[in-house]
């Protein structure tokens, strides 16, 4: 992510566990992350949420990456708790990735969800995102 994404390497999110099932990415609590409320920005909370969404998509995608590109299609955040410290985010696919690579192989522009839970250090979930991706088949 951080060699592919200009914007991952320019942030303090960290990628933790990676695999085509589920990805962890963590945030760390510094100052010049923090909002008013001493909190993580909440464009930080967002942008770590994203940033784990995009690390399972090329996880789970890998193989249909020279023939399509991944791409947000839109996503809805909902920030349950003020979140203060440390924070991660565990992101998992909303559907099967075969199904989605055989939409591909049809010729379709598939469109597919990825949940993502945001929680503190003591594992109370404090934001939650749907991150909806699309494979745009490269021409």
């Amino acid at each position: 992510m951080k060699q592919s994404v200009p914007w991952v390497r320019s942030n303090e999110v960290e990628l933790l566990e990676v695999d085509a099932e589920r990805v962890v990415a963590s945030l760390p609590d510094h100052e010049h992350l923090r909002n008013h409320v001493g909190g993580p920005h909440a464009a930080m909370t967002f942008g770590l949420g994203e940033t784990a969404s995009g690390a399972i998509v090329m996880a789970a995608f890998s193989s249909v990456l020279d023939r399509a590109t991944p791409l947000v299609a839109r996503s809805e955040i909902a920030y349950r708790k003020l979140a203060l410290g440390a924070v991660r985010a565990e992101a998992v696919l909303g559907r099967p990735a075969d199904e989605v690579i055989a939409e591909l192989a049809e010729g379709t522009r598939p469109e597919f969800p990825v949940q993502v839970t945001v929680s503190n250090a003591e594992g109370v979930t404090t934001a939650e995102m749907t991150v909806v991706w699309t494979l745009r088949p490269n021409r």
